[in-house]
C-alpha cells in the first residue's frame, strides 16, 4: 500500500480513524443492552431482588457504555478498564438468574440474552481499545 492512503494499516491514525465509527455503534448498542437490563424487570414478572439487580446492573452499563461513546465522539480512546468492567457485569448478568430466584422463565432468558450481548460488546470495546505499547523497555 501506498504512505498517504487511509487504507495503510501500518499507521495507528488511520486504523483509530477506520474503527472508531464502528465503535461508536457498538457503544451505543451496548448502551441500549444496558437500558433494556435496567427495565426488563418492569416488562416481566419478576422478584425483588431481581429488580434491584438489573436496576443497579444496568443503569452501570447503560453509563459506561455512554462514557464510551462520549470518549470516542470527542476524539479520546476507549477507556479500556471501563468497558472491561461493563463486560464483566454483563457475564453478571448472564449469570445472575441462577443465582437467585427469578421470577419467571422469560426474565431468565432475558437476562441471559442481554447479559452475554453486553459481555460480547464491552468486552469486543475493551480489547478493540486496548493499545498495545512498542519500544525499549523501561530501564530496570
Amino acid at each position: 500500500m501506498s504512505e498517504g492512503t487511509d487504507m495503510d494499516i501500518d499507521r495507528p491514525e488511520a486504523m483509530e480513524t477506520r474503527d472508531s465509527e464502528g465503535m461508536k455503534w457498538i457503544s451505543g448498542i451496548a448502551s441500549i443492552v444496558g437500558l433494556w437490563i435496567l427495565v426488563s424487570p418492569f416488562v416481566f414478572e419478576s422478584t425483588e431482588a431481581v429488580i434491584w439487580n438489573n436496576v443497579i446492573v444496568g443503569a452501570a452499563v447503560f453509563l459506561f457504555a455512554g462514557y464510551n461513546y462520549y470518549r470516542l465522539v470527542s476524539a479520546l480512546p476507549t477507556s479500556v478498564g471501563v468497558m472491561s468492567l461493563a463486560a464483566l457485569l454483563g457475564l453478571w448478568t448472564a449469570a445472575a438468574p441462577f443465582a437467585f430466584e427469578i421470577g419467571s422463565q422469560t426474565l431468565l432468558w432475558s437476562n441471559v440474552v442481554a447479559g452475554v450481548l453486553a459481555l460480547i460488546f464491552a468486552g469486543y470495546l475493551a480489547y478493540a481499545g486496548r493499545s498495545v505499547r512498542t519500544g525499549t523497555p523501561a530501564r530496570t
